[in-house]
């Protein structure tokens, strides 16, 4: 049996073995797969792995020999599901092995803005606090959590683990969910969109990427939100509108941005929020964690062994 990984570099760039894969079959793993390379690397594979490969329907029709799709990730759109299907492709994912680290990230971002540490750490690199006349200094907000509206869009498991630590924080804490209010955990109240964006001091977006859910934040929506407000996208790029928040960001309507997700990846040179001063961006590392990684690569040889046992799981 021929497994085949197409983009391993960023799941596992050799700090992690592939030792339980190797063990399962005779192994290939490419870095990075350009999409013109996709068939002549998976022509002989009965097995691929792929993180953002694609895999369409064109793809498919020259892989006779496939049998099995890993997606080492959550989001499983680079694989084209109804072609899959139509040829009895099994495909899977890898739900939830990063939950605590993006929730991680969310307060990683939210506290950059509201204690700036990083700021002052390089501030005092270069010798200010050793001039300063006081023996403190501060020349941004200092901004307190406590007492604060976090509005969360989408209570999935990352959306309840941000809305958990928020509590912890002491900030209230209302959502955006399908959720009924009686299933709600304690202290998270329901909230309409309107009733979200217009009281909350940080928006955090946690929804799927929809047709109804693209550009969720645009300039309409924006126009809802406190000047003061803080907006978190650690979810998909394109639930926001980047050039209407960068307008709302540069004509202060929107006090910052803090991002991991763009809607195109890696951006465009550019891309507006990129050398926006009030715009906070990292290279969608979320996820990328080792503890995560490491949750991501166990659970992608634990969905093959199921197959090859007959009982595949997390099948999409």
């Amino acid at each position: 049996m021929k497994i085949v990984v197409l983009d391993g570099f960023t799941a596992n760039p050799g700090d992690l073995p592939w030792k339980e894969l190797e063990q399962m079959g005779e192994l290939t793993v490419y870095e990075r797969t350009k999409p013109d390379e996709t068939v002549a690397r998976a022509a002989d594979a009965d097995i691929i792995m792929t993180n953002k490969v694609v895999i369409g329907s064109n793809e498919l029709q020259q892989l006779p020999r496939l049998k099995y799709i890993g997606v080492l990730a959550t989001g499983y759109n680079v694989v084209d599901i109804p072609a899959a299907r139509q040829r009895n492709i099994v495909v899977t994912n890898v739900p939830a092995y990063s939950t605590e680290s993006v929730m991680q990230m969310v307060f990683a971002h939210l506290l950059t803005v509201t204690n700036r540490t990083e700021y002052y750490a390089r501030e005092n690199r270069n010798g200010r606090w050793s001039r300063n006349p006081d023996f403190c200094y501060w020349d941004t907000p200092l901004i307190e959590l406590a007492g604060k509206t976090l509005g969360i869009v989408g209570l999935g498991n990352i959306g309840k683990r941000v809305a958990q630590t928020a509590l912890a924080f002491g900030m209230k804490v209302i959502a955006l969910t399908s959720k009924t209010a009686d299933a709600l955990h304690p202290g998270i109240a329901k909230a309409s969109l309107q009733e979200l964006l217009s009281t909350s001091d940080v928006v955090s977006l946690h929804c799927p990427l929809t047709d109804t859910t693209r550009h969720l934040i645009n300039a309409d929506t924006l126009r809802l939100m406190k000047p003061t407000a803080i907006l978190i996208n650690t979810g998909r790029g394109p639930l926001v509108d980047d050039q209407a928040v960068a307008d709302a960001l540069r004509e202060g309507r929107l006090a910052t941005f803090c991002a991991d997700v763009l809607t195109e990846e890696p951006p465009r040179i550019d891309n507006p929020l990129l050398k926006e001063p009030k715009a906070f961006i990292t290279p969608h590392i979320a996820w990328a964690t080792k503890e995560a990684r490491e949750r991501l690569l166990q659970t992608a040889v634990d969905n093959l062994r199921a197959f090859l046992n007959g009982e595949p799981q997390n099948t999409v």
